[in-house]
């Protein structure tokens, strides 16, 4: 890969993290690096167990999961500041084949980042490192930066009808 592009999984339809998480095992096949950060999210989840299977990749979490209910703390936003801060390290070092910024796209819907913030950084990253951003709501001038845009749509969900979120599927 010679240039990395800018994708956007965003939308109200599930699938965002899951088609993210697939770009990541074609990548680590491909034999390239993956740093995976994980805003709003500090719960337990099935891709916290990738780096046993796959050594080239790097995961963190850039939250407690738990302020959707509620209005964000001082904490959500630090600790959103800080995954910024992890993601532009990772984005700049050329070291990675690929970045997902995993659910950024919330963290600036709910006011802990700013999409300008994310705009700075992505104009940071290292020319062939590929980066993904992922969660609803995402902000114009991110799509507009962007060169590739994927917008999952719900038609139907199970949610709906008061299944809840299932290991292996869902987290």
């Amino acid at each position: 890969m010679t240039r990395g592009y800018i994708q956007i999984n965003t939308g109200e339809g599930k699938g965002k993290t899951t088609a993210a998480l697939g770009t990541c095992i074609r990548t680590l096949i491909a034999g390239k690096k993956v740093f995976f950060g994980q805003f709003i999210k500090g719960q337990s989840t099935a891709e916290l167990k990738l780096p046993e299977y796959f050594e080239n990749f790097h995961i963190e979490q850039f939250g407690d999961g738990c302020f959707i209910f509620k209005k964000p703390s001082e904490t959500d936003s630090k600790k959103a500041h800080y995954g910024l801060l992890r993601c532009k390290s990772a984005l700049m070092s050329g070291e990675y084949g690929l970045v997902v910024m995993d659910e950024v796209n919330v963290a600036i819907k709910h006011g802990l980042l700013t999409s300008e913030d994310v705009l700075a950084v992505l104009n940071e990253k290292a020319e062939q490192t590929e980066v993904i951003l992922t969660g609803r709501y995402a902000p114009k001038d991110l799509i507009n930066a962007a060169d590739l845009v994927t917008e999952m749509k719900k038609i139907k969900h199970y949610f709906d009808n008061g299944v809840s979120a299932r290991e292996g599927i869902e987290y």
